[in-house]
């Protein structure tokens, strides 16, 4: 497997392991008759702030994945992996930092790291969209 399918696999495999997390919470709340099934909100604006910041990690996920994802999907269909392979674990590496970040705190080191680490992903996706189409 190149870097850039073992990157993509992770990439997704984050995002669902975050959802899973984040249905794990829920499902202790309903069973601990602390939250009824049918009072979550979409944001779970209703519940503990961990559980806001996971599920905006969890939407950040899947909100970048088009971008991230697409064009590693785009080097593999197109045999140019020699284009994300070098970088792709680097930007997934950044990914479940950033993530790892976002749940764990709101205070401005942890939003500037978190900034940080997205800006990892912007510039190598970039630099990838770039190295494609001048190819």
């Amino acid at each position: 497997m190149s870097a850039s399918a073992l990157a993509i696999t992770i990439f997704i495999g984050w995002a669902l392991f975050l959802l899973v997390l984040m249905e794990v919470v829920r499902s202790y709340l309903v069973v601990s008759r602390r939250v009824r099934s049918n009072e979550f909100k979409p944001d779970n604006s209703n519940l503990s702030p961990f559980m806001q910041r996971l599920t905006r990690a969890h939407a950040n996920c899947v909100e970048s994945l088009p971008i991230f994802g697409g064009l590693l999907l785009v080097c593999i269909a197109t045999g140019r992996e020699s284009i994300t392979d070098p970088l792709a674990l680097w930007l997934v590496a950044a990914r479940v930092a950033q993530s790892s970040v976002h749940v764990s705190s709101l205070s401005v080191m942890a939003v500037n790291a978190r900034f940080a680490f997205f800006a990892v992903q912007m510039i190598i996706a970039i630099y990838w969209t770039w190295s494609l189409l001048a190819a």
